[in-house]
């Protein structure tokens, strides 16, 4: 690895605890210098703004988070199983520390600036990469039947966003509060009753 790049790394790490201990206000490009051991004009060099840093440091995060495997329907699983350990995988990454981590850092910052909200509005995560494929394929061999499957991914995945992913990253309550099992057996009880 060339100096170079590990200098943005070492930045980008940097920025990374500073925006989560103190927000992205309170962090100054200089003291992402200073903390991280380079110039002021090294932080420049490789990013123009704080907010084209701060967008390196969610993109870091998004590229460090484990997402689980990607799952292709097989008509010859029974659907409310395969839709266990797809929820099982989303309930994994949602309760993960470095996402909780990274939703926190990036929360504050998408309410003051709709731009940044947009453009990691476009990043698919968890099963979201593949969730539509996985529909559409259930859907063509008749197992389901949805008329918009991209919404049916949504309320899949939302519920787990609501009960689970929102209540942690608030402070609401802890993980070990929450019966994750109980909510991904309901989930799949409404969603399987709803499409097939």
């Amino acid at each position: 690895m060339k100096l170079s790049e590990k200098k943005r790394l070492q930045i980008i790490e940097t920025a990374t605890r500073l925006f989560a201990s103190h927000g992205l206000e309170a962090t100054s490009m200089d003291a992402v210098a200073a903390e991280a051991q380079v110039s002021k004009r090294t932080v420049y060099n490789h990013f123009a703004t704080k907010t084209a840093l701060f967008q390196a440091v969610l993109e870091s995060m998004f590229a460090n988070v484990e997402q689980g495997d990607k799952i292709e329907f097989d008509p010859g699983i029974p659907l409310e199983s395969q839709l266990k350990a797809i929820a099982n995988n989303e309930i994994k990454l949602l309760t993960s520390e470095t996402y909780v981590d990274m939703a926190r850092v990036a929360f504050i910052q998408m309410l003051q600036d709709p731009q940044l909200a947009k453009s990691l509005n476009g990043h698919s995560v968890g099963c979201m990469r593949y969730f539509d494929d996985f529909l559409s394929a259930a859907n063509e061999s008749g197992v389901v039947r949805i008329n918009d499957i991209p919404l049916a991914a949504k309320q899949f995945v939302y519920q787990f966003k609501s009960l689970i992913f929102y209540p942690l990253l608030y402070g609401i309550v802890e993980l070990n509060e929450l019966d994750c099992e109980y909510i991904v057996d309901e989930t799949i009880k409404l969603f399987v009753a709803r499409y097939t």
